[in-house]
């Protein structure tokens, strides 16, 4: 085991203690990881949801062998009350890792790195190591494991008996998503293999998990006991370390077969068939869920798969032990079998109210007809005049950790990239004032923030970036400058709450970019903004599109969602090497998707303007916001 692995500082959320579990389920759920890790790397601090601290208490039993401290929200390092919990901090305190899957994926590497032997721990990340990493706004799994899930069950423990009588839409969701077929990396192999199993009429004989005689890393002692998969075999075989399965030879009709008459593969555990920290997350809730059910006496008949998966999770190596330690009383569930699909209520992936209400029969595709009828009601893309076009950066005075060349590009790139700054910098300089907060979100390397934090010192500047490498070499620049007003979050927007005077982003992509506005207009802040990827433009559960009221565009000129993603798809034809012509068409539609999120803003009392960067060569993605409040 490393001894150099610095302390860092966990901060979960404490409203109340329900039956075997604390709350939020985000605090339950990262104690169980830590338990199951068996990790004593953080300082771990309960902050409850009042001021009153001395008159907490919590249930001893429930937190295993943890040792915990209570702390007042007021006494949370400033970047921590600026994020929503869980979430860790360095010791510097400028360091933060906010929302629960960034959180639970810094446990597993941390433990990791403090003791490589621990494999199983960082096999919780599954292939390519990237359970859980896409961002919930985009990931409709993410979002269903870490927000939905947690939030849905909370809701049904506190609902009142007349009102909890349905199963939660989310929980449905989930034993919808444990039917549909698996996807793996090598899935043709393994199919073909089942399809041996098949024709063989075999089954495959798999170790069983013998209670608790397993230890992280080491085979188990095992009863030998068929299981009714070839799907079991390979996912249990890896937890114990061991061949995934001994098939013979495939015979020629199963490797002439094609792989569109292959057999699907079922899923084992939650991400399909292999143990991963989907499966952790999902525990604590499900087992909530499944206890309250179970005293109200509900029927689970309707949801065989969660219950063969809660029965199957348990028989992981660790996983008794860990709720052991958390005084989860695991259930014993009786095997149920599947409910035919027409008993499942029809929940989509998608939520309902995504799906566009008017289908216009009459809709014709491409960009001109639609930009033609905008025309014709008077509506163009219209530019305002750069405010400052001659406005640069001294860039040969400045340190070389300030330049973007420092984030290992090119010439030529570090050169687009500091004409790209140029301007943002010079539209922030104009509204910024000493002690302002300024927030870089999706900040990337910290091309942005870095430049305004050097030469803004009287200003505070908060870079918001989800990928940790991005940010972890933001900081190695900022440490290198010595900069002291600057901090870095880790986190998915919406795990952002704090309070700022001006937000910035260079390139936030797609509907991030609506993300960022939806922000700055909640906090009243102004902002500057250079959108990106407009191809990337999608109805999500926040947002619609187009952004302006909906009754506008329908009943004044009869534009509809279908039209404003052909001028989203086009937008993206800008790219250098593209016929002038159509570079053209796509310049236009990128305004006109830009001034339909300006005309929204403005709906919100903001002064919104339109501008293209100078010169208009720095970016195919060249349009700038500037927005301040009214």
């Amino acid at each position: 085991m490393k001894d150099s692995i610095p302390e860092e500082h966990l901060y979960l959320g404490l409203s109340h203690e329900y039956e075997d579990s604390i709350f939020p389920l985000h605090t339950s759920i990262s104690l169980f990881l830590l338990s199951y890790c068996d990790c004593k790397l953080f300082k771990i601090f309960l902050v409850p949801a009042g001021e009153d601290v001395d008159n907490q208490f919590v249930t001893k039993n429930l937190l295993g062998d943890l040792e915990v401290h209570l702390i007042s929200r007021c006494q949370l390092p400033m970047v921590v009350q600026s994020c929503c919990l869980p979430a860790v901090v360095a010791k510097d305190g400028k360091f933060c890792r906010a929302g629960l899957a960034v959180v639970l994926r810094h446990i597993i590497q941390k433990t990791h790195e403090a003791d490589p032997s621990k494999k199983y721990v960082l096999e919780l990340l599954g292939f390519k190591k990237t359970c859980l990493k896409a961002c919930a706004e985009v990931s409709q799994w993410t979002r269903l494991c870490e927000i939905s899930i947690p939030l849905a069950v909370e809701g049904f423990l506190t609902a009142s008996p007349e009102h909890c009588q349905a199963v939660p839409a989310d929980i449905l969701q989930l034993e919808r998503k444990l039917g549909e077929p698996v996807r793996v990396h090598n899935d043709d192999k393994i199919r073909r293999q089942k399809l041996q199993q098949q024709k063989a009429g075999a089954k495959a004989v798999v170790p069983g998990l013998s209670k608790e005689a397993t230890e992280e890393g080491k085979t188990a002692k095992v009863d030998d006991h068929p299981l009714p998969s070839l799907e079991l075999s390979v996912a249990f075989s890896k937890l114990h370390v061991q061949e995934a399965s001994n098939a013979l030879r495939e015979a020629p009709v199963i490797r002439r077969t094609k792989t569109a008459d292959l057999p699907p593969l079922d899923h084992i555990f939650a991400e399909g068939l292999y143990f991963t920290l989907a499966d952790i997350v999902l525990l604590p809730c499900i087992h909530q869920f499944l206890v309250h059910s179970k005293k109200q006496g509900k029927n689970l008949g309707n949801l065989p798969l969660i219950s063969s998966w809660y029965q199957r999770v348990q028989e992981v190596p660790g996983i008794k032990k860990a709720a052991d330690k958390c005084s989860m009383q695991l259930l014993q569930l009786p095997e149920l079998m599947p409910a035919p699909e027409e008993q499942l209520q029809d929940f989509s992936s998608v939520p309902d109210e995504l799906e566009e209400e008017h289908e216009d029969s009459h809709f014709i595709g491409g960009p001109r007809p639609t930009m033609t009828k905008l025309m014709e009601s008077g509506i163009e893309a219209k530019f305002s005049p750069h405010p400052c076009p001659n406005w640069t950066i001294d860039w040969s005075n400045l340190p070389s950790a300030v330049s973007p060349g420092e984030g290992k590009m090119s010439s030529d790139r570090a050169l687009r990239k500091q004409q790209q700054l140029n301007n943002l910098v010079a539209a922030v300089t104009k509204l910024a004032k000493p002690g302002d907060v300024i927030v870089d979100f999706c900040s990337g390397g910290g091309h942005v923030g870095i430049v305004l934090a050097y030469m803004l010192p009287s200003c505070q500047v908060v870079l918001i970036e989800n990928k940790e490498l991005s940010l972890i070499r933001a900081k190695d620049r900022s440490d290198e400058l010595g900069l002291n007003n600057i901090s870095f979050i880790q986190a998915n927007l919406d795990y952002f709450n704090g309070t700022f005077n001006i937000g910035v982003a260079l390139h936030a992509c797609g509907v991030a970019t609506d993300m960022v506005i939806e922000h700055c207009i909640k906090a009243r802040a102004a902002f500057v903004i250079s959108p990106c990827c407009y191809g990337f433009i999608q109805n999500t559960v926040k947002f619609k599109y187009p952004r302006r009221e909906k009754c506008y565009w329908t009943k004044v000129l009869f534009f509809f969602f279908q039209e404003h993603m052909i001028l989203c798809r086009f937008a993206d034809q800008t790219a250098v090497q593209l016929p002038p012509e159509r570079r053209l068409v796509g310049k236009q539609c990128m305004g006109l998707v830009d001034l339909d999120r300006a005309w929204a803003a403005e709906g919100s009392n903001y002064s919104v303007q339109v501008i293209s960067m100078e010169p208009e060569s720095c970016s195919p993605k060249n349009n700038m916001f500037v927005g301040t409040p009214t």
